[in-house]
């Protein structure tokens, strides 16, 4: 007996012009199945309501928009966070930066600032895993801000603070043991804001302008006027700017400067201490 033309397998194969995970993903989704039960049922009948919708989703995706958008979540630090087109797609490389803070930051009611929090993953990851820290989180957008909260509320309990602004002007006179951000670094003239996915994200969030350090150089230089002495400044960068940012924060009287690499080898995140003598 024929399959039935409207079958997964059948959807599934009509789908080949994007990438098949992807597909698997959007229609698992728009069926409420996970992808393993999708899998397992891949020729089971699809609803039409449901093949319509993942018809309309296959198309946006085959235009560049990222699976997280479509799906409204993506998961970061093993948690599901929301995602809209008002923030970035969390990365898999933006888990290192998580992963220094709680190696560096050992006392146990400390405070850590995220900047430019976006989805709020750097900030809810960081306060889910300790929870007597005091967390904050900061953005110049409103609508990134209201994405971070809901996501703080669902997995941090809501005791990650928020504040509006751009950079450290919401941390006024206000000191932490750890400062982290994973800023815009990306030279607007650089073709990878072209590139799938990238081009639908906001690019307020990926480029700081032609020069790619800048946003980068003004956290580092604004950071000695809000770490506790003996603090550390956390910074995601781009692959090939981790020497840049490493002389930046030397020059900057910062200490034990040091960069991480991300599972394709790169300097992905530069660490520094600033020392106990006031700056």
């Amino acid at each position: 007996m024929p399959d039935s033309p409207d079958n997964a397998r059948r959807l599934l194969q009509a789908a080949g012009h994007v990438e098949r995970r992807d597909a698997e993903l959007l229609l698992a989704a728009a069926w409420s199945l996970t992808r393993s039960q999708l899998l397992a049922r891949e020729m089971d009948p699809v609803p039409a309501g449901v093949a319509a919708r993942f018809a309309q989703q296959v198309e946006q995706r085959a235009a560049g928009v990222p699976v997280a958008y479509l799906l409204g979540h993506r998961e970061f630090w093993s948690l599901p966070f929301e995602v809209t087109p008002a923030v970035l797609v969390p990365r898999p490389e933006t888990e290192l930066l998580v992963e220094r803070v709680l190696h560096l930051v050992t006392a146990h009611a400390a405070e850590v600032a995220d900047l430019g929090t976006g989805s709020g993953a750097i900030a809810v990851s960081l306060a889910h895993e300790r929870p007597s820290w005091r967390v904050l989180g900061t953005d110049a957008s409103a609508d990134a801000l209201a994405v971070a909260r809901r996501n703080g509320e669902k997995h941090a309990g809501g005791r990650v603070e928020w504040r509006a602004g751009d950079w450290y002007a919401p941390l006024a006179g206000r000191r932490f043991d750890a400062i982290a951000s994973n800023p815009p670094y990306i030279a607007e003239s650089d073709p990878a804001l072209a590139s799938d996915g990238v081009r639908h994200e906001p690019r307020v969030a990926l480029t700081p302008g032609s020069d790619g350090m800048s946003a980068l150089r003004t956290l580092i230089n604004g950071a000695p006027g809000h770490l506790e002495p003996g603090g550390w400044l956390v910074l995601e960068h781009g692959a090939d700017q981790g020497a840049a940012v490493r002389a930046a924060l030397v020059a900057r009287g910062f200490a034990h400067v040091t960069s991480h690499t991300d599972l394709a080898g790169h300097d992905r995140v530069t660490e520094g201490n600033l020392p106990h003598a006031r700056f």
